[in-house]
């Protein structure tokens, strides 16, 4: 069990994102360019460790981020982020599927 820096008193859960984000066919290249400028913005963002995009080899509509986060409310703060709402702008109707599964990690 991970301990954050309260002495060790109440237990630190990491939260593990799993995103998967399926363009339109015709606007693959505008979600892709979207989404490669929220890496850095994110990976800069309080609680995030790992925020890694990648690509389908099969089918290059389909791009999924798997993420690392310090806690589920420094999540809940980067989901309220404005780059996060300008990316939701920017992709409007480009986008044909999105999941996203919270998941913690269990070994």
């Amino acid at each position: 069990m991970l301990a954050n820096a309260n002495n060790g008193t109440e237990p630190m859960t990491k939260l593990t994102i799993v995103a998967h984000i399926k363009a339109n066919p015709d606007q693959i290249a505008l979600v892709k360019s979207e989404l490669e400028k929220l890496v850095p913005i994110t990976r800069a963002e309080a609680g995030c460790i790992r925020y890694d995009l990648h690509r389908d080899n099969d089918n290059p509509a389909h791009f999924m981020f798997y993420e690392t986060w310090e806690s589920r409310e420094l999540w809940q703060i980067h989901m309220n982020a404005s780059h996060l709402a300008a990316y939701k702008q920017a992709t409007n109707g480009a986008v044909a599927e999105f999941t996203l599964n919270e998941m913690t990690d269990i070994g």
